[in-house]
């Protein structure tokens, strides 16, 4: 079901659809009964239109060219009916609202005299609907083709089972089923709509002046502060010119909404977010909504309606664990740096294990760009370090090697880190493998965390309450698994540990955001990759808004 608000939209602009095609769809069913689905002429129409598209024609030759669309039976009519109710909606779905050929259909439905002609008009319907369908279930854009480092390369639905779906006795049903299903589409559907009406009325009015404004601080300024809380739903109306408690429960609502740190004091990160206009907002909910549709192509709703999923919002900076569609635990995250080797990519996968004292494996990438340099200053530098032969696992002195003869290509060795609770990894890594050689881990940096943008590692997810992490995982398979745990971490010896259960992971990167209590938060575009999808996505038509402030 789509959510109350998205519902109301829909029906309101359906009504004009509905009376302009009523007369159509009229003189349509009774034109048909005079004509056969089954005529030759039909026929003739119908692969004239689709001969050159092979797995079209092959679905239709398959069925004998019987119509899906094009009969006077009732479900016919109500694929139709529904369909171009969906088209009328695309607007709504921030799809482009002139792609689908909803007008060209009308017209050919008014139009249509012969049953060559209506032959055509099936083809013309099958050809936008599953356009329309890939669109709204699977995204306007391949994922990997706008940025290389998102990595959903999940398989799409095919033409047979779009066509399949719709030539269903429930096929109107269907249609309205293709767009996501998930609380968070509708929750962005709703929140995209009151931007919408927000910026029809003009935006959230005048910015918040520079400075910074704490309780009991008043003037112009923190009346500016005021009615820009107010515009935004924080705050009750009030004239009031004086930073009250009311205000500072405001001003922690909106930063823990916005990813920023709850201290009440209004400073210029506070402010930056304060400002953003209601077009940047809309920009975000928009590249949101394309990507949940991404989503849908791991059927990501269902792996959280299961009993454990884990999700990492690498904008958010958090790692959360949801059984049944429920946080159940959160903890601070640090993601890659903003650099073109380090950055953390997005794609979903499966958590299979544990290591506990973990060692660590230098990437090559590090090896020979940061520790190389200064082991030919130094062959002693970084005396922490092991360093071995890969094949053989032989290890190899320092002393015994001219480090000043090789480059990043030639260096032939690999270096790791015993575990130790200096360990770059911490002493806890937990495993899901691919082709990124990304993962979660304990990390000795823990300063880290106590800073509200934490962009600092080399793309793997650092994890500040690792060890609640592991017990969070654990308790599915052990009676005590804090105990259990920590008998391991207490030999110092590298343990796998595998997860009975293994757990669907997915590493997202969301500027729109639902928060716990329910209202949609915002984050910072940390990559500059929302930036970059809607670019992409205007360039294929879609249009959100004029500026408002």
């Amino acid at each position: 079901m789509w959510c109350r608000e998205a519902m109301n939209i829909y029906n309101k602009r359906f009504k004009a659809l509905y009376v302009i095609t009523f007369g159509a769809c009229l003189w349509f069913g009774l034109a048909f009964q005079a004509v056969s689905e089954q005529s030759l002429s039909f026929k003739l129409g119908l692969v004239s239109e689709i001969s050159s598209d092979r797995k079209v024609f092959a679905f239709y030759e398959d069925r004998d060219f019987t119509p899906i669309w094009i009969d006077s039976s009732t479900e016919s009519k109500d694929r139709r009916v529904a369909f171009l109710q969906a088209l009328d909606s695309v607007g709504i779905h921030a799809l482009p609202e002139g792609k689908y050929g909803k007008d060209a259909l009308l017209q050919r439905m008014r139009t249509v005299k012969t049953d060559h002609d209506l032959g055509v008009l099936e083809a013309l319907f099958t050809r936008s609907f599953l356009e329309y369908a890939n669109d709204v279930h699977s995204g306007l854009l391949k994922p990997s083709e706008v940025i290389e480092e998102i990595a959903r390369t999940s398989t799409y639905l095919s033409v047979q089972d779009y066509l399949s779906g719709v030539a269903s006795e429930d096929g109107a049903n269907y249609i309205v089923t293709l767009p996501p299903q998930s609380q968070e589409y509708h929750n962005l559907l709703s929140l995209r709509q009151e931007l919408l009406d927000v910026a029809e009325n003009g935006g959230w009015g005048k910015p918040v002046p520079q400075g910074k404004f704490s309780v009991g601080d008043s003037g112009p300024e923190i009346v500016a502060l005021r009615n820009r809380l107010i515009a935004q739903k924080y705050l009750d109306r009030s004239v009031s010119s004086v930073f009250d408690e009311k205000m500072l429960q405001a001003v922690k609502e909106f930063q823990t909404n916005h990813g920023l740190l709850s201290d009440g004091i209004v400073g210029p990160g506070t402010i930056e977010e304060l400002n953003v206009n209601v077009f940047e907002r809309l920009k975000s909910v928009t590249v949101a909504l394309e990507r949940e549709r991404w989503m849908s192509l791991r059927n990501v709703t269902t792996d959280f309606q299961k009993s454990r999923t884990i999700l990492v919002n690498l904008t958010d900076f958090t790692a959360k664990i949801l059984d049944d569609g429920v946080v159940t635990f959160e903890t601070r995250s640090v993601i890659g740096t903003n650099k073109d080797d380090q950055r953390s990519p997005e794609f979903s996968d499966v958590m299979e294990y544990m290591v506990i004292n973990p060692s660590w494996y230098v990437p090559r990438s590090i090896t020979v760009k940061e520790y190389l340099p200064n082991l030919q200053q130094d062959p002693a530098s970084h005396s922490y370090l092991t360093m071995f032969v890969p094949d053989t696992g032989d290890v190899v002195p320092r002393h015994a090697v001219d480090f000043t003869q090789f480059d990043e290509d030639t260096f032939p060795f690999e270096l790791k880190q015993m575990p130790s609770p200096s360990n770059a990894l911490g002493r806890v890594k937990f495993m899901l493998p691919n082709r990124h050689n990304i993962y979660l881990h304990d990390t000795p940096h823990k300063t880290l965390f106590l800073k509200e943008q934490r962009a600092f590692s080399h793309g793997c997810i650092r994890l500040q309450q690792p060890f609640e992490f592991a017990y969070a995982l654990l308790e599915k398979q052990s009676s005590n698994p804090v105990s259990e745990f920590h008998n391991i971490l207490e030999t110092g010896l590298e343990t796998t540990v595998a997860l009975k259960e293994h757990i669907p992971v997915h590493i997202i990167y969301r500027t729109a955001v639902t928060s716990a209590d329910g209202r949609m938060g915002f984050r910072r575009d940390v990559y500059g990759r929302d930036a970059l999808i809607f670019e992409a996505l205007e360039s294929v038509g879609v249009v959100i808004a004029q500026n408002h402030g």
